[in-house]
């Protein structure tokens, strides 16, 4: 069930959007069984025991830094191996890339109403880069963003509102009139310091607190539930940043 602040109604303000930025791990894109094959790998490496799927759940979404810190931690490996483990790590996650991981229920209707509204696209990740590129592409999704930034685009990563604001400039959008979509707190914060509206899916990676306790415009079950909220009816051609 999609859930709606009481006193917004149908969310009148998506009807004046410009654009909209979307995450990609928790959000588009069910990826714990990826982080979970190659971090599994990586630590067998190193000579450690493996972590579970709950762990990664409730630590995944503030970059792939803070996620091999953390599984270090949880094994009670020296910090000092932080950099053999992100080599190892980017070794094995490149060879598995998309291979364990599926896309949510919705999402590609989802992104195909928000281009046929007029929008224009970027997915914005704490992801690095070169792998949520050709994730979007193996899982038939890259099809739909005019640009894609992951954490290592800019100088920081979100919370911070940078990365939103940066997107907003490249897709020649105003922040008050993109809109975030997420599944965090992480993405909540970054997008209220910018001044975007956010919207959060119900179902991602919350670092395993309850989404629904993260002030948003409203939590979604699915991403193509957007189309009853009150998306911008005119159709326009996709921008490239």
């Amino acid at each position: 069930m999609t859930d709606i602040l009481p006193n917004l109604g149908p969310l009148p303000a998506l009807a004046g959007l410009q654009a909209a930025i979307v995450d990609l791990d928790g959000t588009m894109v069910d990826t714990v069984g990826d982080f979970e094959v190659a971090l599994n790998a990586m630590l067998a490496d190193l000579g450690r025991p493996p972590i579970g799927r709950d762990f990664i759940e409730r630590t995944v979404g503030k970059g792939s830094e803070h996620l091999i810190r953390s599984t270090l931690a949880q094994v009670d490996a020296d910090a000092s191996l932080y950099e053999p483990a992100w080599l190892r790590y980017q070794f094995h996650y490149q060879a598995i890339n998309g291979r364990y991981s599926t896309v949510f229920p919705g999402v590609p209707e989802g992104l195909q109403a928000l281009v046929a509204a007029g929008l224009k696209l970027a997915c914005l990740t704490n992801k690095p880069t070169a792998f949520a590129r050709p994730l979007l592409v193996a899982k038939g999704l890259d099809r739909y963003f005019a640009c894609v930034f992951g954490g290592d685009a800019f100088e920081r990563k979100k919370p911070d509102p940078l990365p939103l604001l940066r997107t907003c400039e490249a897709l020649g959008s105003l922040p008050a009139r993109t809109l975030m979509i997420g599944d965090s707190r992480n993405d909540a914060q970054a997008a209220h310091a910018a001044g975007c509206p956010v919207v959060l899916v119900s179902y991602g990676y919350n670092h395993g607190e309850p989404v629904r306790e993260v002030p948003a415009l409203a939590w979604i079950d699915r991403i193509d539930d957007l189309r009853g909220l009150g998306l911008p009816a005119a159709a326009a051609g996709k921008a490239r940043c």
